[in-house]
């Protein structure tokens, strides 16, 4: 990367990250996303029950191979069939560590997410003793607003077309709130297929340093 976008980005996150601690998360900057498998390991422990939501994030930063050492109960969701799944997602208020990614996550030091089944913004919200969120510098927003833009123009869209839900943001690359045909409509999407449900924002938190946010210094997910 460009030495002088790097050093704007990471002036960025800085922000970002003084914000997320102001606001009672734990914060750290992973440089690279092979620097990530290092900073999860220190903050989970041998024995702990650990799973994570669905996250292209976590995928890419190649957390697999630590997790399923045989210090940790790894709750692998990809192993299992959707019967097991399901059941996960009750087991998984009751884990250790929960890991996911963030849709967006506000230079204030808000996290911004929306779900379809919703397990995962329960998780985060709820449960788990310990929740670890990474995300990519380009998950960081100025506000609330862009949050949601960010998740109608990029996330949305392109988790519909990795899970293969046939949704309006699917074949034309945003949500029709978006689109000019329909912009008085606040939200018209009536798919079945619809994965923008429910909505959390994580804001200034009670329990100090439950929720850990690691933000890398390159592209991460959707």
């Amino acid at each position: 990367m460009d030495i002088n976008k790097k050093s704007i980005i990471e002036k960025r996150i800085k922000k970002t990250g003084e914000n997320l601690v102001k606001n009672n998360m734990e914060f750290h900057y992973a440089e690279t996303k092979e620097d990530v498998c290092d900073i999860v390991k220190s903050l989970i422990k041998t024995g702990d029950v650990i799973t994570n939501g669905g996250t292209v994030s976590m995928a890419e930063c190649g957390l697999s191979d630590l997790l399923s050492s045989s210090e940790y109960n790894y709750l692998d969701r990809s192993k299992m069939s959707p019967e097991e799944i399901a059941e996960l997602y009750i087991k998984a208020f009751s884990a250790d560590v929960y890991i996911s990614s963030s849709n967006a996550i506000t230079e204030d030091g808000v996290l911004y997410n929306v779900d379809g089944n919703s397990n995962r913004i329960a998780a985060i919200a709820y449960g788990p003793k310990s929740v670890i969120i990474i995300a990519g510098y380009n998950k960081i927003v100025r506000n609330l607003e862009e949050a949601e833009i960010r998740v109608k123009q990029t996330a949305a869209p392109a988790n519909c077309t990795r899970l293969n839900c046939q949704t309006y943001c699917k074949e034309t690359g945003e949500c029709m709130s978006l689109s000019k045909a329909d912009r008085q409509m606040s939200d018209g999407c009536s798919s079945e297929s619809r994965i923008c449900c429910n909505y959390l924002i994580s804001a200034q938190q009670r329990h100090k340093n439950r929720i850990k946010v690691i933000i890398v210094g390159e592209e991460l997910g959707y």
